[in-house]
């Protein structure tokens, strides 16, 4: 097993009520987690505060989205700044449905993500290929095009967690299987050591996410470069204990 932690995103998406995220949280409180793996809870804005005063502090939490600056007139944005007053450590930035339904280019999501690190937050940047990317055999252009975008703005990468999302199997039921996955995760560790350094490839933590489910987690997990989930739908279900305990 690699040295990199294990790590564990649930992204709740706009999902959840305040009994709804009560339940879940007590879940997640009373469940023996792994103590080796990381885990992080992506909550709706509004939720983030009343979800931070519920979950233990070994648990982390996310912004689901952030801005690239500090404050100012951008009506209905968020800033790391805020994010990190009411407690929150983490923001997932540049997932697919931030650029496919809101139109959100690479270079804006990586200014994003200079600005949060800046901030002291830790980020979770996604990327990842569509079904026609990958039906045409583009989908290592495509992470690498998104990579690339990263890293003109990323100069340190240690609070960093890349998350590989194939958008052709977030919420639709299909997963990548096994083998499909670590393929572009040892394509991705090539990339970094050719384009960032080897240090960096080797110590970087790379997510796989995509309709990940108790069911498929722990074969998913014994690939040498999976290092961890970004998990939507079953992040709000009691399973998503079995899925941070993938490892165990």
């Amino acid at each position: 097993m690699s040295s990199r932690k294990f790590c564990v995103g649930g992204n709740w998406k706009m999902n959840g009520d305040q009994k709804s995220i009560a339940e879940i949280c007590k879940v997640l409180s009373d469940a023996p987690l792994d103590a080796n793996t990381e885990v992080v809870i992506g909550c709706p804005a509004i939720y983030l505060m009343f979800a931070r005063n519920l979950l233990p502090c070994s648990i982390g939490v996310a912004g689901q989205n952030s801005y690239k600056v500090a404050k100012g007139a951008f009506t209905g944005e968020i800033s790391p700044a805020m994010l990190k007053d009411i407690g929150a450590d983490w923001v997932i930035l540049g997932h697919s449905e931030r650029r496919a339904i809101f139109n959100e280019s690479d270079e804006l999501i990586a200014e994003k993500a200079e600005h949060a690190l800046s901030e002291g937050l830790k980020v979770i940047a996604c990327i990842g290929e569509s079904l026609e990317e990958r039906e045409a055999g583009k989908t290592n252009d495509v992470v690498a095009r998104q990579m690339c975008a990263y890293a003109k703005k990323i100069k340190d990468w240690t609070n960093v967690v890349v998350a590989y999302e194939p958008v052709w199997a977030i919420g639709t039921g299909k997963t990548a299987t096994p083998d499909q996955a670590q393929e572009v995760h040892a394509y991705l560790r090539q990339w970094l050591a050719e384009n960032i350094s080897k240090e960096v490839s080797s110590s970087l933590r790379i997510q796989y996410g995509g309709s990940v489910t108790a069911a498929n987690a722990r074969d998913l997990a014994k690939k040498p470069d999976i290092d961890g989930f970004l998990v939507g739908g079953a992040s709000l279900k009691p399973e998503f204990v079995d899925i941070i305990n993938a490892r165990k």
